[in-house]
């Protein structure tokens, strides 16, 4: 199913007001048209395919186009990154021709690309770490620590998600079929740990136990759920990849590989409490 026309809503704003059309279905791309001097900033090895005069350029840190903090504001961007798993560099796609121009994006695993404009989410969105895309320049990526959740329950520095700040489009990629929900103030919801694709930060955000000792041993369920308080939005997929991963291994007859733990907020520790191992 392709996305209804494309999309565009010029307004004064940082980051470059792109054009886009999602297409497909079960594996999605997104197609962005930029006007000239317009730029594009995705992860490394996301493009399908660009126009001629959509030039390619590899820069350290998220490409947002900040212009403070020089170097060290640089290293700070490319660290944050690091953290959440993803690489130091990030590619932006910039126009330079006339006319039109085009650049597409694919997500590496089926499910969903949501474009979302940030302008309309208050300016931020937190989502699961591998969750980004691509996103108009100006948009930053970087790194959200849950902090109060790790602290009460293991000790750590909290746990890591990504962290969209900026007020132009950006694209995440979630598994399966997504669901939004928007929570009133006071209403809860609980979500399996994987499932937890996105919410804004005025939602609370925290763990429950799913209940006895037997419920969680035997449940299959993981030890905790993402317990999400309102007001504010919350995006849930349906299949995240790790869980994925473990059923194509599960059928393979083997439990050799690597588990990056990409369908967790939790990482590799969410893995195991959220029953995906």
């Amino acid at each position: 199913m392709t996305s209804s026309p494309w999309a565009h809503h010029r307004r004064s704003g940082v980051a470059d007001d792109v054009d886009f059309e999602i297409k497909g279905q079960e594996l999605q791309f997104v197609e962005i048209e930029l006007d000239p001097g317009e730029s594009a900033v995705a992860e490394a090895g996301a493009m399908v395919w660009k126009d001629a005069s959509v030039d390619m350029t590899t820069v350290f840190g998220d490409g947002s186009g900040e212009s403070g903090g020089g170097f060290m504001g640089k290293l700070l961007g490319a660290g944050k990154r690091l953290v959440t798993g993803e690489s130091l560099f990030t590619t932006v796609f910039t126009h330079h021709g006339r006319g039109k121009a085009r650049v597409a994006f694919a997500s590496p695993t089926p499910g969903s690309i949501l474009p979302l404009n940030l302008a309309d989410l208050g300016g931020t969105l937190i989502c699961q770490k591998d969750a980004f895309l691509a996103a108009a320049k100006g948009v930053s990526i970087g790194v959200q620590f849950q902090r109060r959740v790790m602290t009460g329950l293991f000790g750590g520095e909290g746990f890591i998600m990504q962290r969209l700040d900026g007020d132009g489009w950006a694209f995440v990629q979630m598994g399966g079929t997504v669901v939004e929900r928007e929570l009133r103030s006071g209403e809860e919801l609980h979500v399996d740990t994987g499932c937890l694709a996105a919410y804004t930060p005025s939602v609370d955000f925290d763990l429950v136990t799913v209940g006895g000792i037997r419920t969680m041993f035997s449940g299959g369920e993981g030890v905790f759920f993402a317990r999400l308080r309102g007001p504010g939005k919350v995006w849930i997929q349906s299949l995240p990849f790790s869980r994925l991963a473990g059923r194509m291994l599960a059928a393979a007859g083997s439990r050799g590989g690597q588990n990056r733990g990409e369908g967790s907020a939790l990482g590799s520790l969410g893995d195991w409490i959220g029953g995906n191992d």
